[in-house]
């Protein structure tokens, strides 16, 4: 299944509609507006389609694979402490480092220890495996040697 890129006419369509922000051909920018009311509507029982028609953009336009994320995207930023904001200019890329208190560094630090000592387990008993395996192959080696005798 391909990419569905928008034609000039769809695009200009959906430039006039209040709800839309920013379009191309190939991505599509949906206002605060369009979110919060999708999320009431869609909680109240509607489907996602219905509620774009209402809107006044055509599900058909936009796709089924549009129409899925946008709902999926809507529904995971309702829990987000910035809702939904788009926060790709002001939080680009990686965190920043800041200074941890006392109480967070000793929760990174045991938290860093249970994961060492997990780690430090499954290493004895890998080698407690392998040493086991070696025993085995060793005896099974030198009843085969003694019964060629």
């Amino acid at each position: 299944m391909g990419k569905h890129y928008f034609t000039e006419e769809q695009q200009q369509v959906l430039r006039d509609n209040p709800y839309i922000k920013k379009v191309s051909e190939k991505a599509i920018t949906y206002t605060i507006e369009l979110k919060e009311r999708f999320l009431e509507e869609y909680n109240s029982g509607k489907l996602p389609s219905e509620i774009l028609r209402g809107m006044g953009i055509d599900p058909q336009v936009l796709g089924k694979r549009r129409l899925n994320s946008l709902t999926s995207r809507i529904k995971a930023n309702e829990s987000r402490m910035e809702g939904h904001e788009d926060t790709r200019k002001s939080n680009p890329g990686r965190p920043t480092i800041r200074n941890l208190t006392d109480v967070e560094k000793i929760n990174r630090l045991e938290q860093k220890i249970a994961y060492l000592n997990q780690e430090n387990e499954f290493l004895k008993k890998n080698i407690q495996m392998d040493k086991q395996a070696n025993s085995k192959s060793k005896q099974h080696q030198k009843r085969n040697s003694d019964s060629s005798k």
